[in-house]
């Protein structure tokens, strides 16, 4: 009989999609060992983690069926928001998404709707995509990822939207464009450490929230994905897994300003060689 973990890479090795959830990081107790000195340092833990829990939980009719899906969580740590509490709540989210899949937008929203148990968000910035050395941000690159996004305000998905390490001048060209204006914009103060000038009176002026964050350029890179896969299946070929998008969700309590949950969903997809 082959071991839990044999027969998961069994199913990585036939899956084409592979969605994974963290639940809630607060709840994971004896899982977590150590802190993370840095935002990618954690992600690769809970994607390690994640992998390793499944794997020895997972059902064994699953090897049989070989599902072109894989949904890979931590039971225990999956925490929904209580529908009496929601107005209690704030849900705020950052999506980071690679390659040029415009509807991964609207599936994390979706996904993270559905893991929390609420109707909407109340707010996701979207991280600049990856582009490739020497080509720089411009409108056009952000423009089909925030039609996305006005789509799903408009549907009463999400309340308000906001983007990440736009410069002035991009900001503007955003907020004269956009139907749905952003009502934020992230800066990272590990390259600026002071808020420029003009992005801060700019933002006044159009009461614009200007937030801080310590996120890397690429938070969860191809290199990346692959590596905490290695780690927990080692003979598997993980060059063919690439990962889609990214999103990191918290929720605070209003009143208090604590935060009661925490995670992070992914949605990766594998590229067979021919």
């Amino acid at each position: 009989m082959e071991t839990p973990a044999h027969a998961a890479g069994t199913l990585l090795e036939h899956a084409t999609t592979l969605s994974l959830q963290t639940g809630n990081l607060l709840n994971w107790g004896r899982l977590s060992k150590k802190c993370p000195a840095t935002p990618s340092e954690e992600l690769r833990d809970c994607i390690r983690t994640v992998l390793n829990e499944w794997s020895l939980k997972m059902s064994p009719e699953l090897v049989l069926e070989l599902p072109d899906t894989l949904e890979c969580s931590i039971t225990e740590a999956t925490e929904t928001i209580n529908p009496e509490e929601r107005e209690e709540m704030k849900v705020s989210a950052k999506l980071f998404v690679s390659g040029s899949d415009f509807s991964s937008v609207r599936n994390a929203v979706n996904m993270a709707c559905s893991a929390l148990g609420v109707a909407e968000l109340d707010s996701v910035i979207i991280a600049p995509p990856p582009l490739e050395d020497g080509i720089d941000l411009s409108l056009e690159h952000l423009q089909p990822y925030w039609t996305e996004l006005e789509n799903l305000v408009q549907n009463k998905k999400i309340v308000a939207i906001g983007t990440s390490d736009l410069d002035k001048s991009l900001l503007e060209q955003l907020y004269l464009w956009a139907q749905v204006k952003p009502n934020s914009n992230q800066v990272n103060l590990a390259s600026c450490c002071v808020m420029p000038t003009d992005l801060t009176a700019f933002a006044k002026e159009l009461d614009i929230q200007l937030l801080t964050h310590n996120d890397p350029k690429e938070l969860l890179s191809e290199a990346t994905f692959q590596e905490a896969i290695k780690e927990s299946f080692q003979d598997l070929q993980v060059i063919e897994w690439t990962p889609l998008w990214l999103l990191r969700y918290s929720v605070i309590v209003k009143s208090r300003g604590i935060i009661k949950s925490k995670g992070y969903i992914l949605q990766a997809k594998r590229n067979p060689f021919t």
